[in-house]
């Protein structure tokens, strides 16, 4: 574009500096802060002035206005300074004549566009900055405003780093959606939301856009990252509805950063987050949450470090999580009428305003109706009347998000679409059987098409007439894809994923017929079927069920008939189970269980199975005595009806022996678990990974019981037969190798523990990710590995680790939580902050004793615990009541010469000689050391440290030769066992009195 130009002389060219006004369309800041910045470097003064162009003032004086800035004042053309108003060509060239063209020195220009302009604007002489590089680029804006080009000095080049060349992407882009050229106004939340982030004091600038549906929260986020991408490395767009989404899509942007890491997401996203957190490689990236209306679902996630987060979100609880938050209102009336103008151009300021006026502003809705109505023949003032008409106020209020005229508007719609594309109000109501959000359509094309309804046969197999629905639905706004890198028809017939909003989905699911509603569920109910990936044991494969569990209560396939449907159900289940998901797990099997009974009946073969998967679910969470009543009544059925022997009723009764060890009926459950193991031997042989699940089950009987010599042998021999038969990353293996590490530890055998347990948590980490349960399992007998190998800071780091993400991932009162506690607390006590012991320790007692039956062994094992902390702050007396009682509690749960029992007779030994009964300590800990001999063998570590109490106690009691004998022996041995320089064998040498910890077991 050429224009007239003021003819500058050779001296004055650059003989001083100038003031500059950069005048720019908000949609163009990127092009402005790079211009700005490279005409800075060079001495220059610059004013930055957004471009607004209200409609109520003459276009001519906001030109007027514009000319009282310092300098000269440079324009970035783009349709978008022009569009503003809206203005019209005609107007523009009448201003730019009268206020322009008669001092066209004031003025200077670049054009970042390819679109029409008003003819008029030749006169602002604007230079083409398209298609070009920054160099180029920074040569031509110099020449314009006769500024020298000639390269800077390196000192000065380097000095600081500006902003990115707009042309030029960042290093790293992924996932943000195309930019929507209507984007109106919005200009306030736009610079608040970059001051705020800007403003960051410490660690990552985190900013929520929250609002109700429909509002252009990710509308307004997307805006943002075009607007002020060029100032960052990376930018990566993450959809945050659901925390498994968010963990995968956050995970795959590791490759984009340079990081070497295993294929498994779980540690990509740790080496994600790292690298945000040290800024290494970028520290200057932003990360988009869109949709994250569940803040203490993926909170512990959000990054940390010198980058900025934004956050699209319903939900305003994002600022106890550290986050700022601004409010994302329906549109201001000026800005529906610019938007409503834009969309449909037919449409008067008046008829766009009364628009407005009957839609409430709300950007969705305006979007939609907008779009069709400036193709239809309809006026405004009917179309109103049509609304006005036809709401029902019952009807309407379907949620608090819904504006008053929004079920209306959509049945105009549905009525348009249908009318002109009908294939495309097929699709759109098949996705009302999946979730709302993200619809995998793709799973439609991808099952089989045999035996569909007509209608929808025809859509899945012609891929113009499925490309012809998606596209007349996107030309509505009424969905989006989610392949946003995709060119528009690949992306279209690939039909991966569409974006349907909630609103929609509630309303369109609602208008439907009988006759659709029971076609179109059945449809997508295969589809989800058809998508099973049939193996929930295998860990590659569970973000398939990832993907698929969030559409089953849409699908309402709880209602289905279809075997593969139930099959689905039940894989689903087991996926929860083994993943972790155990609070969705029990829903799905409650609702299940109610379901099906009314389905199938009560005694139906698949209600017995479901059982067996709900029990599991139930089991884990710490619900003993109701699993306890589910599995018995099931083992008594399936045992009348099928017989002993019989496959299904083994099952059950391998649930009971699970109970049974929750409700620390240990010999109860040993005995059944012998039985369970021989008779699937007997049946199966000794290589079905059923005997073998069974024959891990009888080693932790024993285990349970402290026959740990038996418990090793049986697990040496699991493990091994597992890693034949299922190999040796498959999920069973490496729980086979947290046994058999924990039989060592227990037995002593440090060492080789701690070996085992070290590369079992590394492929825990490759195969099942870093919060799977099993992988916190893994990890917190690595610490304790670690702790009885001497490591203390090793230990104590992963002991807290561990247990801070099993309360975030499991929850405070899970089990699990509670064992892992109830080991951090002894080590805290002994290496930590007393008063967190105390705290600890205390919480974990309330809720065993809120969980587990009173005389539960558990619940002696952490009140001993406890003692011990009693004693370290001086409550003596306190103290030794507390033991002596968990000594008998314990006495009666599992018998005198039970380890755990052993263990609590030490430690009171220990604390009557506190307290001032040296004989009554002797006595106890000699008959300690004579049950722990021949329970457990002379060199076991427990039977050691009863051997060490007791030379203490007989120096209490005056008798130095008997105590020199004794500490000597079992010094000797301590060192030959552990190890001379093992921390167990100085602290003894050093004539520190030994204790015992009690650690509530895996059941």
């Amino acid at each position: 574009m050429s224009g007239v130009r003021t003819p500058v002389g050779p001296a004055e060219r650059g003989s001083a500096k100038q003031t500059v006004t950069i005048s720019f369309a908000g949609f163009n800041r990127a092009w402005a802060a790079w211009i700005g910045d490279r005409l800075e470097r060079r001495g220059q003064r610059v004013v930055y002035q957004r471009w607004d162009s209200p409609a109520e003032v003459p276009l001519v004086d906001l030109l007027r206005d514009l000319t009282l800035a310092k300098g000269r004042i440079l324009i970035v053309v783009s349709e978008w300074y022009f569009q503003l108003g809206p203005r019209t060509h005609e107007e523009w060239n009448a201003a730019l004549r009268e206020v322009v063209a008669p001092d066209p020195s004031r003025f200077a220009a670049v054009s970042v566009t390819n679109s029409t302009l008003p003819t008029a604007t030749t006169v602002l002489g604007a230079v083409d900055l398209n298609n070009m590089g920054a160099d180029e680029a920074e040569r031509r804006v110099l020449e314009r405003l006769d500024l020298p080009s000639e390269p800077l000095p390196e000192s000065v080049e380097g000095a600081r780093r500006g902003p990115r060349f707009p042309a030029a992407m960042p290093e790293v882009w992924g996932g943000v959606p195309r930019r929507n050229t209507r984007f109106t106004g919005r200009e306030p939340l736009l610079n608040d939301a970059y001051h705020l982030l800007q403003g960051a004091e410490a660690g990552a600038g985190v900013v929520t856009l929250h609002g109700m549906s429909g509002v252009g929260k990710t509308q307004l986020a997307a805006e943002y990252v075009y607007r002020f991408g060029s100032e960052y490395d990376v930018v990566w767009w993450v959809n945050a509805e659901k925390r498994v989404t968010y963990r995968r899509r956050l995970a795959e942007l590791a490759p984009q950063l340079g990081l070497s890491t295993g294929a498994e997401y779980g540690e990509r996203l740790r080496a994600v987050r790292d690298s945000l957190r040290r800024g290494d490689p970028y520290s200057r990236w932003l990360l988009i949450l869109d949709g994250a209306d569940e803040p203490d679902q993926i909170y512990d996630l959000v990054p940390t470090g010198p980058g900025h987060v934004l956050i699209t979100s319903r939900n305003p609880e994002w600022s106890e999580h550290n986050s700022k938050l601004l409010e994302v209102p329906v549109y201001a009336r000026d800005e529906s009428v610019a938007f409503i103008r834009r969309r449909a151009p037919r449409l008067t300021e008046p008829e766009a305003d009364q628009l407005a006026e009957a839609l409430e502003d709300l950007p969705l809705l305006l979007d939609q109706t907008a779009g069709w109505l400036n193709d239809s023949e309809l006026s405004v003032q009917e179309y109103i009347a049509l609304l006005d008409g036809g709401i029902d106020q019952d009807v309407v209020k379907i949620s608090a998000d819904f504006p008053v005229a929004f079920q209306t508007a959509w049945s105009i719609l549905l009525n348009k679409l249908r009318d002109t594309v009908p294939e495309s109000v097929d699709l759109l109501r098949l996705c009302t059987f999946f979730a709302p959000g993200f619809i995998p359509v793709r799973l439609l094309k991808e099952m089989p098409h045999d035996q569909l309804p007509e209608q929808i046969a025809g859509l899945l197999n012609d891929p113009l007439l499925w490309n012809k629905a998606i596209n007349q639905l996107r030309q509505y706004s009424v969905v989006r894809l989610e392949s946003h890198e995709a060119a528009g028809d690949e992306a279209a017939s690939s039909g991966e994923s569409l974006y349907l909003h909630r609103m929609v989905h509630q309303i369109v699911h609602k208008d439907m017929p009988d006759e659709d509603r029971r076609e179109f569920i059945d449809v997508v109910r295969r589809a989800l079927a058809a998508a099973d990936p049939r193996r929930p044991t295998d860990t590659r494969l569970w973000p398939g069920y990832a993907e698929i569990v969030p559409h089953l209560k849409y699908a309402d396939v709880l209602q289905s008939k279809d075997p593969a449907v139930q099959g689905l159900v039940f894989n689903c289940l087991r996926y929860m189970y083994l993943s972790g998901e155990y609070v969705a797990g029990i829903k799905l099997g409650e609702r299940a269980m109610e379901a099906w009974r009314i389905l199938l009946g009560e005694n139906h073969a698949r209600v017995w199975e479901l059982t067996h998967h709900y029990a599991n679910l139930l089991r884990v969470v710490g619900d003993y005595q109701r699993t306890e009543a589910i599995e018995r009544a099931a083992v008594e059925h399936l045992r009348e009806e099928r017989g002993p022997q019989d496959l299904e009723h083994l099952r059950a009764a391998t649930g009971l022996a699970a109970d049974l060890r929750g409700l620390a009926r240990y010999d109860e459950a040993l005995e059944l678990s012998q039985w369970i193991f021989t008779a699937y031997r007997d049946l199966l042989g000794d290589a079905d990974s059923r005997t073998l699940g069974a024959q891990n089950n009888l080693a932790v009987s024993l285990r349970l019981l402290g026959r740990f010599e038996e418990a090793l042998d049986i697990d040496r021999r699991t493990m091994e037969s597992r890693r034949q038969l299922l190999r040796g990353r498959h999920l069973w293996t490496l729980s086979s190798e947290i046994h058999y590490a924990t039989d060592l530890r227990h037995l002593g055998r440090y060492t080789e523990a701690e070996s085992i347990q070290t590369e079992s948590v590394r492929e825990h980490r490759i195969v099942m990710g870093a919060d799977n349960p099993q992988t916190l399992d893994a990890e917190h007998n690595l610490a304790l590995c670690q702790y009885r190998s001497g490591d203390r800071r090793a230990a104590g780091a992963l002991f807290a680790r561990v247990l801070e993400r099993c309360e975030r991932v499991l929850g405070e009162t899970h089990p699990q939580t509670l064992r892992f506690a109830a080991t951090t607390s002894c080590f805290v006590r002994e290496h930590g902050d007393i008063d967190q012991a105390r705290e600890i320790g205390e919480s974990v007692i309330a809720r065993y004793e809120m969980m587990l039956a009173e005389g539960h062994p558990y619940i002696a094992g952490v009140r001993a615990n406890h003692a011990l902390v009693l004693r370290s702050v001086g409550e003596r007396d306190h103290a030794h009541v507390a033991i002596d009682e968990a000594l008998a509690d314990m006495t009666v749960a599992v018998g005198e010469n039970h380890p755990w029992t052993l263990g609590c007779a030490i430690n009171a030994a220990a604390l009557r000689n506190l307290i001032g009964d040296p004989e009554s300590a002797a006595a106890l800990t000699q008959d300690t050391v004579a049950r722990a001999t021949e329970v457990l063998g002379r060199t076991h570590p427990l039977t050691l440290s009863a051997r060490i109490a007791l030379a203490a106690d007989l120096r209490g009691l005056r008798d130095r030769q008997q105590a020199e004998k004794v500490e000597q022996a079992a010094l000797d041995d301590l060192a030959a066992t552990l190890g001379p320089q093992h921390v167990h064998t100085i602290s003894a040498r050093s004539r520190n009195r030994p204790f015992w910890d009690f650690e509530p077991q895996e059941t």
